[in-house]
C-alpha cells in the first residue's frame, strides 16, 4: 500500500501522539515514518541508563558549528533516533513551563495558544500519580510521577539550601505557580521510562489502520503545484514514494523538520539556490529563529559517598543493576536529575534561570565528557546547573548539502547577545550562594567549579564549560509575520496539505524542559486535524 489519509514524518514526542489520536478513527489510514529503529534497546526502559544512550545507535549525535562566544567549541546535540524520539533518550523531566510563555504566543497573534487554552491538552495526555486538581490530568496515557523509591540525601539539602537563599520550596512547579524549588516530576511508570512510544504508540500498534515504518529516512515532500501530496523516503538503499490524500505532517523535530522542508524546495531562496535545490516556495523563516536552553555546572565535592558517582563504581553498578532487574527499584529506577528550581532575577512572574540539580560530580578539568558517564570521577559530589531559560540570541538551521543523508547545518549563535552572558553570570552567582548555604554544610567538602568567583573567572568558566540542555525549538515558527512558517493551526503558509507539529513551531522557547510542551503540541494538533 502506498496511499494513506495522513502521513506523519517522525515518531518522536509529538508524532507518537498524532499516530495514536488520528488512528482512533478506523476510517483514517495513517502512516508513521521513523528514521530510527524500534525502541528495543534495553537502556531505554531503565531510567538510570539514559546516559548510555548518548552517541549510541539511537542518537542522531548532531553538533553545532564552532561557537564564537564559547571558545569556538562545537557543542554536541543529542537527539533521539528511535520510536519515541527524544522522549526515549532524555532525562524524563516533565515540565510545562510558565503560564506567561503560552500567553506570549497568544499575544503574538496565535489564536488558541494561551495557557488557559492549552491547559486542557496538557491534562489530556497526563496520568499524574501525585496531583489531582484543576491543573492535572489523571486519565491520560502518559504517566507522570515523582521518584518514588530512591533519592539521595543531597536532594532535600538542595531544596533547603534554596529556601535559605531566598528561593522558596514548591511542591508542584506545574501547578498554579512555577517559581520555587521542587523535586522533579518524571515520565516514569513502575520504575520504567514512559516515553511517548510506550504511552501512546504501543497500546495502538494493533490497529489495522496504523502502519509504522522504521529505519526509513524521508528525502523530500512530494509536491503538485502548492500542494503536498506525499513523501519520498529511503529504506535499505532504495527510494520509495507514498501518498497522502489528506495531509502530510512533519514531526521530525527542530533540526530536521526545517531540513526536510528545505530539501523539498520550501525555504530561504538563497539557501536553496546555494545547494542547487529548485525553489518551490520562498520562505525566509524556515530554519530561522533557533533557540535552546544553555547551562553551566557549579559542582561541589561531597564529604559522603551517597551520590551517583558512588553508584558508578563497577561493583556498585552491578549491585544496582541486579536490584533493578529483580525489583525495578534502586538508583537505576530514577533519573540522575533529582530536583529543580525556577526563579526570577528581578522578582518577575516569569523565571530567568532554572537550576538542574543532580547528585553527580562531572569533573573539574573541562576535559570530562558530560555525555559519557565513563569519564566521570568515582569520588562523590553534586552539581547545580544554572540554565538560561529565555535566551535573546537566535540561530538557524541550514543545509550542508542537498543530500538528505547529510546532517543539517546547525548554527545556534549561543551567547551572541551580551544579555545572555549577564543572566548566566547571575545564575552562577546564585548557584554558588545556594552551594554555600547551611543546608549543605554537612555534605560539602569543597566547591570546585568554578574555582574563582569574579565576573572574569565566571565568564571564562562559562566559555570553557557551557553546554546545551538540548531543547531546540523555533525553526518553523508559528505566526503571521514574514518570518513565520506555520499558522496557528500549524499549516505551512502557502502550501496545502502540509503541517508541522513538533517543538519547531514554538515562536519563543518556554521556561523549562520542552518535552511536555512538545507532547501538548501533538495533542492540540490532533484535535485541530480531526475537527477540520
Amino acid at each position: 500500500m502506498n496511499r494513506y489519509d495522513y502521513i506523519i514524518v517522525g515518531a518522536g514526542s509529538a508524532g507518537c501522539v498524532l499516530a495514536n489520536r488520528l488512528s482512533k478513527n478506523p476510517a483514517h489510514h495513517i502512516l508513521l515514518i521513523e528514521a530510527g529503529k524500534t525502541d528495543k534497546k534495553i537502556e531505554i526502559s531503565i531510567p538510570g541508563g539514559y546516559g548510555n544512550l548518548h552517541r549510541s545507535s539511537i542518537d542522531w549525535g548532531f553538533s553545532t558549528v564552532p561557537q564564537k562566544y564559547v571558545n569556538n567549541r562545537s557543542l554536541y546535540l543529542p537527539r533521539g533516533k528511535t520510536l519515541g524520539g527524544s522522549s526515549s533518550t532524555n532525562a524524563m523531566a516533565y515540565v510545562r513551563g510558565n503560564k506567561a510563555d503560552y500567553d506570549e504566543w497568544s499575544k503574538l497573534g496565535n489564536k488558541g495558544w494561551s495557557f488557559d487554552e492549552v491547559l486542557q491538552y496538557f491534562k489530556k495526555s497526563e496520568n499524574n500519580e501525585d496531583f489531582n486538581d484543576n491543573f492535572h490530568g489523571n486519565q491520560g496515557p502518559l504517566n507522570v510521577t515523582f521518584a518514588k523509591d530512591f533519592q539521595t540525601p543531597y536532594a532535600q539539602a538542595f531544596l533547603q539550601a534554596c529556601q535559605e537563599s531566598g528561593i522558596p520550596k514548591k511542591r508542584d512547579y506545574n501547578g498554579a505557580d512555577q517559581l520555587g524549588a521542587s523535586l522533579f516530576q518524571f515520565t516514569i511508570k513502575d520504575g520504567k521510562r514512559h516515553s511517548t512510544a510506550v504511552a501512546f504508540l504501543k497500546p495502538v500498534m494493533h490497529r489495522p489502520n496504523l502502519t509504522i515504518i522504521t529505519q526509513a529516512r524521508v528525502s523530500e515532500i512530494l509536491m503538485e503545484s502548492n500542494h503536498a501530496v506525499g513523501v519520498a523516503y529511503q529504506k535499505f538503499g532504495s527510494i520509495e514514494k507514498v501518498y497522502a490524500s489528506k495531509e502530510v505532517v512533519l514531526s521530525a523535530g527542530a533540526f530536521q523538520s526545517p531540513q526536510i522542508l528545505m530539501l523539498s524546495g520550501i525555504g530561504p531562496r538563497e539557501m536553496l539556490k546555494k545547494h542547487q535545490i529548485s525553489v518551490k516556495k520562498n520562505m525566509p523563516g524556515v530554519g530561522q529563529n533557533l533557540q535552546d536552553h544553555l547551562f553551566i555546572n557549579v559542582s561541589s565535592l561531597a564529604a559522603q559517598q551517597e551520590g551517583f558517582n558512588h553508584h558508578f563504581k563497577p561493583l556498585n553498578q552491578l549491585k544496582a543493576l541486579i536490584k533493578y532487574l529483580v525489583t525495578h527499584k534502586g538508583p537505576l529506577a530514577c533519573s540522575a536529575l533529582e530536583a529543580t528550581a525556577f526563579f526570577s532575577l528581578n522578582d518577575g512572574i516569569q523565571p530567568d534561570i532554572q537550576f538542574h540539580f543532580t547528585p553527580l560530580h562531572i569533573g573539574d578539568d573541562y576535559v570530562s565528557d558530560l555525555y559519557n558517564t565513563k569519564t566521570y570521577p568515582t569520588y562523590d559530589g553534586y552539581t547545580i546547573a544554572p540554565t538560561l531559560l529565555k535566551p535573546k540570541s537566535r540561530g538557524f538551521v541550514g543545509l550542508n548539502s542537498n543530500n538528505h543523508m547529510d546532517d543539517p547545518l546547525i548554527q545556534p549563535n549561543f551567547l551572541a547577545v551580551q544579555d545572555d552572558f549577564k543572566v548566566l553570570i547571575s545564575g552562577v552567582k546564585k548557584a554558588l550562594q545556594v552551594s554555600k548555604a547551611p543546608a549543605f554544610d554537612s555534605f560539602r567538602k569543597a566547591i570546585i567549579i568554578p574555582q574563582l568567583e569574579s565576573d572574569t573567572a565566571i565568564i571564562e568558566h562559562i566559555k570553557k564549560g557551557l553546554e546545551t540542555v538540548y531543547h531546540p525549538v523555533g525553526t518553523c515558527k508559528m505566526g503571521n509575520d514574514d518570518m513565520s512558517v506555520v499558522s496557528d493551526t500549524l499549516k505551512v503558509h502557502g502550501i496545502d496539505g502540509l503541517r508541522v507539529v513538533d517543538a519547531s513551531i514554538m515562536p519563543t522557547i518556554i521556561s523549562g524542559n520542552t518535552n511536555a510542551a512538545a507532547i501538548m503540541i501533538g495533542e492540540k494538533a490532533a484535535d485541530m486535524i480531526v475537527a477540520q
